[in-house]
């Protein structure tokens, strides 16, 4: 095997060879991790024969397509497309456009010599894209008329420029950073909820001037306990998890008999005390209780009214919700993660015979859905009532789980035998690996971005802005192959024009604002990407370090989302003791020793309190655990010129407890479970946040530094 070879058909299928880590050092990817990711890409490389096919196959593709799969342009001048018939046939190309136009594109005068593909010529003829072609979904229709052969393929035109961002311009904002599931109130069953999310926005817009509620995400987990504990390894990216369900908010709870409101009182009271407990939240027995009551509430026939907004919420959701909600009736009778049915399932005779079977129980799945979205719609009207500007900001994780609804139903656009991670870091030495397929780029264009686009279009349905988690994926990922460590990935390109276009197109719709998350090691062209098409970026103050030590806030970026801490760090308080270094030590996820990891550690802590010293928002004899020192880190940041401030509600009430460490499963920490507490221990509920003295201290510590309260 050439090696040379090889490593021109991983650059030509998007793989890179090589990659610059977080030390700043290039590190070369091996050959046997390249072969292993071009497999995954279907891109034979087991012998010097199969390298020398694939690249005359890479060199043969267009040549085969009478029009491309897609095409994504932004809008404006200067693109094209090309359609490839026999050479000499006529052909005639029109434009149908979203609302239904039809368009003749211009033909260019642009030679290409024919080339033979499998014994017969083949021309190739360029037409331009409409210039004024509004932003949306249209079609390219062509047809050989020698042959009366017909194909139509997908045209989308994104947004040069997502304007929400703009908007944001000239003024600092300010918004609640909270992990949903962790913060209760009396009426919880032992887990944040909608209802919950309703009255935080309420809480923070009314009382205290916030503009946005960031909450983790809220994908679906599995339909049945025992359920997936992180919210960024879901079983969909699409649809919402109905353990964030109040009950008794849903209409139809008025309809039970008398001795069934008797019970789901008495599981309510039953719950009091989960409430306020504040060692674990115990998702499992929560999800069971509810799953038991709403199957109750699922059997009181609706109103009219009711009945046809369920009926309009199944049109609009389509095909994506019936398979979602199928899958869930397989996954709770056969086992999400039993491989012995997952190959019958495939079949889709097979499985349209169980569907017949399993009827009543995938309505009951597609109507928990249309709960969570009016609940969600609820929230998200008591955030605009409350005068918040932008509102909810939902969170899209990177994947899904291997054995999920996503990876059943969109199989063909997802990569087999690989999964999504990162690299080696400075916060995870050994790097990591997420357990997710990633999206397969030649497959997933082949679709038209139909998976993609119907996700985002679902996400934003009721947000008023989104954070992408990892961002950075829709440039490239770092694949796994099965059976190697994190450290031996490689990255994958994408086509990011593409992906960030229609997230754009998507979010200009909804009217959200899109937040990207941007740590990590990521190429030198990646934010100015993001900046220029409307996209914020992300900033915490730890991280925000370069040779010379930590960077002045002064020095932020304007369209950047900044912060203090995040969910993958301990809160501030703990932060500044070093409690990440102690649990990484125990756990044995450091690469160096723990005295010299803390140094590190200290050395990078101290020189951001140096900055608040220097800027008097800091004694000089303050100890760091001190906590005004985490007041001062606010104040910090709000001299920024970022146009929003995230305020993690963790350091708004005084928590301490990591609420998860990467690199880790359940059975080294108890990530995703850790309730609110204040900084005595003692619980915070929703109830409580209204007066809490640290919360209205951190909000004036912003107030006094020129961030507005409405």
């Amino acid at each position: 095997m050439n090696p040379e070879r090889l490593t021109e058909l991983a650059r030509r299928s998007g793989v890179a060879t090589n990659y610059v880590g977080w030390d700043e050092e290039r590190h070369e990817v091996g050959r046997e991790t390249l072969a292993a990711v071009l497999d995954a890409l279907g891109v034979a490389a087991d012998s010097a024969e199969a390298i020398e096919e694939s690249i005359r196959e890479l060199d043969d593709r267009p040549w085969r397509q009478f029009v491309p799969p897609v095409t994504v342009v932004t809008e404006g001048p200067g693109h094209t497309f090309c359609v490839h018939v026999p050479h000499g046939d006529p052909v005639k190309v029109g434009i149908v456009t979203e609302d239904g136009r039809d368009l003749t594109p211009r033909q260019l005068d642009v030679w290409v010599n024919p080339r033979e593909i499998d014994g017969e010529l083949v021309g190739r003829a360029t037409f331009a894209v409409p210039a004024d072609l509004e932003p949306g979904y249209h079609c390219i229709v062509a047809v050989d008329l020698a042959t009366s052969q017909s194909a139509g393929a997908p045209l989308i035109v994104t947004p040069r420029r997502l304007e929400t961002a703009d908007r944001l311009l000239g003024e600092q904002r300010w918004g609640l950073a909270v992990q949903l599931y962790s913060v209760r109130s009396a009426d919880s069953w032992g887990v944040g909820d909608l209802a919950d999310l309703a009255g935080i926005c309420e809480a923070a817009g009314s009382m205290y001037g916030a503009d946005f509620v960031q909450v983790n995400p809220l994908h679906a987990a599995q339909p049945q306990p025992p359920i997936e504990a992180s919210p960024y390894l879901p079983v969909t990216r699409r649809y919402l998890n109905p353990l964030y369900i109040r009950v008794t908010d849903i209409p139809e709870f008025e309809g039970l008999t008398k001795s069934q409101r008797k019970w789901v009182g008495k599981v309510a009271r039953d719950f009091l005390a989960e409430n306020t407990a504040t060692d674990k939240i115990r998702r499992n027995k929560s999800y069971r209780a509810k799953m038991e009551a709403l199957e109750l509430i699922y059997g009181v026939p609706p109103t009219r009214e009711r009945k046809a907004a369920l009926c309009e919420f199944r049109r609009r959701e389509g095909k994506g919700l019936k398979r979602f909600a199928t899958w869930c009736a397989l996954a709770e009778r056969y086992g999400a993660d039993d491989p012995r049915w997952q190959g019958k399932f495939l079949d889709r005779a097979y499985v349209k015979k169980k569907r017949r079977k399993l009827s009543r129980r995938i309505d009951f799945y597609i109507w928990l859905q249309w709960i969570c979205d009016q609940q969600l719609a609820a929230a998200a009207h008591a955030a605009s009532s409350a005068g918040m500007s932008i509102g909810v900001m939902v969170d899209l994780a990177v994947g899904v789980g291997r054995h999920s609804a996503d990876a059943w139903a969109l199989g063909d656009v997802l990569a087999p035998g690989v999964s999504v991670g990162a690299p080696p870091d400075g916060f995870n030495q050994q790097g990591q690996d997420w357990d997710q397929p990633p999206w397969h780029p030649h497959r997933l264009a082949e679709a038209g971005y139909e998976p993609y686009r119907d996700m985002i279009r679902t996400v934003l349905r009721h947000a008023g802005g989104v954070r992408v988690d990892h961002v950075l994926g829709l440039f490239r990922l770092w694949w796994i192959p099965d059976g190697m460590s994190a450290a031996q990935g490689a990255y994958v390109h994408y086509d990011a024009d593409a992906l960030i276009g229609i997230l754009a197109l998507e979010a200009r719709r909804a009217g959200a604002v899109v937040v990207g998350e941007d740590l990590g090691v990521f190429e030198p062209t990646v934010r100015d990407t993001l900046r220029e098409r409307g996209i914020l970026g992300t900033s915490i103050l730890w991280f925000e370090q370069d040779r010379d030590g930590a960077i002045p806030p002064e020095r932020y970026r304007e369209l950047c989302l900044t912060s203090v801490t995040t969910h993958d760090l301990p809160p501030t308080a703990g932060y500044l003791a070093g409690d990440h270094i102690g649990l990484r030590s125990e756990l044995g996820i450091l690469e160096t020793t723990e005295e010299a990891e803390r140094a590190r550690s200290e050395r990078e802590r101290d020189a951001v309190l140096d900055l608040a010293r220097e800027r008097g928002l800091l004694c000089r004899d303050t100890p760091p655990t001190d906590p005004s020192v985490v007041e001062a880190m606010y104040a910090l940041i709000a001299r920024s010129p970022s146009v929003l401030l995230s305020v993690a509600l963790v350091d708004a009430v005084g928590e301490r407890r990591i609420q998860n460490q990467p690199g880790t499963n359940a059975t080294q920490y108890p990530n995703w479970c850790t309730p609110l507490a204040d900084a005595d221990g003692n619980v915070v509920l929703v109830e409580d946040l209204v007066s809490s003295a640290r919360f209205h201290a951190l909000v004036d510590v912003l107030g006094a530094a020129g961030v507005p309260r409405v």
